[in-house]
């Protein structure tokens, strides 16, 4: 650069220091006013674009001075151990617990560790453990070579939690204790989601402020979110960054193709909704008040490095919680039972109801992606679908529900009399135990399970088809309008057509009281419950049909096979199945 340039760009850089940068931040600041500070004292709601986090208001601010919470320095990051597995205590409370997605590996198989984090002696066939060669993405494709869905679902969690063995993992850790694994593979997740993505979907002009990215800042123990209204343009956005703000953007798999893909495979593995967020925090600053989460975490460092804090649930009562925490204060919590510097390539779990907070060291932006699972889906969650079932039923069919309460019952019973020795008391409660045991008798579980199936179909991402499975489907399908007609329209399945099902996990039938319906995932947005739920009124002479199909999956069987009534009906139900993107053949039914 000349001599006189750089002199010119000396002075702009001294004028503009005097004049005060007004940035993104300060700007909303201003615009906010004394009015929006004296809200935030006294915890009042904030008006439209000066909002808190909706889930976690702000309950008190911890001591300290400067730009940044006072945190507990960071220990000093070890040697970074390919395949090091470090694991925190056990939360209170916690009882061992079965793996999701299926049985575990048999105890006490043996696992060498590799460099890399790969591990040796998995399954004959299966993918690599990591992902190299053409990164997440080209593992993807290795999986999608596998004919049964479910096997890709477990390959994919046995490459997330690796070198660990998905049987351990199970047993160990799952909903009881935190894990973390260092893999020394900083291109482990290559290709997932990068800060180049995270521009590109900004440039897209899709990306609106609170609907899909939050602007988040965690200073001297204050949490607040900076969402202005509106389309968040990059240079806004960039400008919140580099005034140390953070970038939380919000279902990333509505945006990102990859995500998409390894989320929807995901949710089959645990046969619960699978979401992420992804973050990004500037060098020396943190985003988030040290809080615990509703839902299985799964922290995936993708970028730069991250300072973590993890501490067990305080009470009993925070073991495995129903709802997320407020922001919690420095002055509430305990001692760490994990804290690590998070490097790329690196995974950190840690279980619902374990207390975390992560900051960024000076010298490194952190880029990370949390998985995320198993929200509401606890035993608990499931009786409070079947207990109203089942005392309607025990209500219209047993009339020892339906007799009245014994007369005088509010002069014995209730709080104030709980002390008084009365045989009427003994009695009553007597009475009253019965009836709930007798309630098992009446629960239809079945039924109560196929609702939580419904609801966990409807949360669904739809299934990401590969190049040779679009082929075969509706979606490949050559109808096109050509040389003044349409082309290629007809779908012609005979009884010699051979069909399966797409996805094993894709369709679940429940019996209501508008008759059969047949609910399926192939028609669902990438937004989360965009759409109203899908479904298929089905005759009820079709359901061992559906049944068969699910039964033979992954195995393909002529139309002819059906057990439906007659060919007619056969080729009707495979015609519509594979209309809505349920069945695929074996070849495609047009050859272009």
């Amino acid at each position: 650069m000349a001599a006189g340039g750089a002199e010119e760009l000396r002075q702009q850089q001294q004028q503009q220091r005097r004049l005060g940068r007004l940035s993104a931040l300060s700007v909303y600041r201003r615009a906010a006013g004394a009015e929006r500070l004296e809200r935030r004292r006294r915890g009042t709601p904030l008006p439209a674009g000066g909002r808190r986090a909706k889930a976690r208001p702000r309950r008190g601010a911890a001591r300290g001075g400067g730009g940044h919470e006072l945190a507990a320095p960071p220990p000093p990051p070890s040697a970074a151990v390919p395949g090091r597995v470090e694991r925190a205590e056990a939360a209170p409370g916690s009882a061992e617990k079965k793996p999701p997605g299926g049985p575990a590996p048999s105890p006490g198989a043996p696992r060498v560790r590799a460099p890399g984090g790969s591990t040796e002696g998995k399954p004959p066939g299966g993918p690599a453990a990591s992902s190299v060669g053409g990164g997440v993405p080209g593992l993807l494709r290795r999986l999608g070579l596998l004919e049964d869905s479910r096997r890709r679902a477990a390959e994919l969690f046995r490459w997330l939690v690796a070198p660990v063995e998905p049987g351990e993992f199970a047993g160990r850790h799952w909903e009881r204790a935190p894990l973390l694994v260092r893999r020394g593979d900083p291109g482990y997740y290559a290709g997932l989601f990068s800060t180049a993505d995270f521009d590109a979907i900004l440039r897209s002009g899709e990306v609106q402020f609170g609907t899909h990215l939050d602007v988040t800042s965690y200073a001297e123990g204050v949490r607040e979110t900076h969402n202005p209204v509106g389309r968040a343009l990059p240079a806004v956005v960039w400008d919140f960054y580099q005034n140390g703000c953070s970038l939380r953007l919000l279902n990333p798999q509505a945006f990102s193709a990859t995500v998409w893909h390894l989320l929807s495979i995901l949710q089959e593995y645990f046969g619960s909704m699978a979401g992420a967020n992804t973050y990004l925090t500037p060098p020396g600053t943190q985003g988030f008040a040290p809080h615990y989460d509703d839902i299985e975490a799964f922290v995936l460092q993708l970028e730069g490095k991250k300072h973590w804090r993890v501490y067990s649930p305080r009470t009993d009562t925070e073991v495995l919680p129903q709802f997320s925490s407020a922001n919690l204060t420095q002055a509430e919590l305990g001692k760490p039972v994990l804290e690590v510097v998070l490097e790329a390539g690196d995974l950190l779990y840690f279980p619902r109801g374990f207390i975390h907070q992560g900051d960024c060291l000076p010298d490194a932006h952190s880029l990370h992606i949390t998985v995320s699972s198993y929200q509401r889906n606890s035993w608990g969650d499931l009786l409070e679908k079947l207990l109203p079932a089942a005392l309607q039923m025990a209500l219209e069919e047993d009339v020892e529900y339906r007799q009245g309460l014994p007369m005088g019952y509010l002069g014995y019973m209730g709080v104030a009399n709980s002390d008084a020795a009365d045989t009427r008391r003994t009695a009553f409660v007597e009475k009253l135990q019965r009836l709930m045991k007798k309630l098992v008798d009446y629960a239809p579980i079945d039924a109560a399970v196929d609702q939580r199936a419904k609801s966990f179909l409807h949360d669904c991402l739809p299934p990401v088809l590969t190049q040779s499975e679009k082929q075969l489907s509706v979606y490949g399908f050559p109808a096109q309008w050509q040389d003044g007609s349409p082309r290629n329209v007809d779908i012609l399945i005979t009884k010699d057509t051979e069909v399966r099902l797409l996805r094993h996990g894709i369709i679940r039938l429940c019996n209501e009281e508008a008759g059969v319906m047949l609910y399926y995932t192939t028609e669902n947005s990438r937004v989360y419950h965009k759409e109203e739920p899908k479904y298929l009124e089905i005759d009820p002479e079709y359901t061992d049909s559906i049944e068969f199909l699910l039964s033979s999956y992954p195995n393909h069987v002529t139309v002819d096979t059906l057990p439906c009534g007659t060919l007619d009906d056969k080729i009707s139900l495979a015609t519509l199945l594979f209309e809505k993107g349920i069945l695929t053949t074996k070849k495609p039914l047009v050859q272009v």
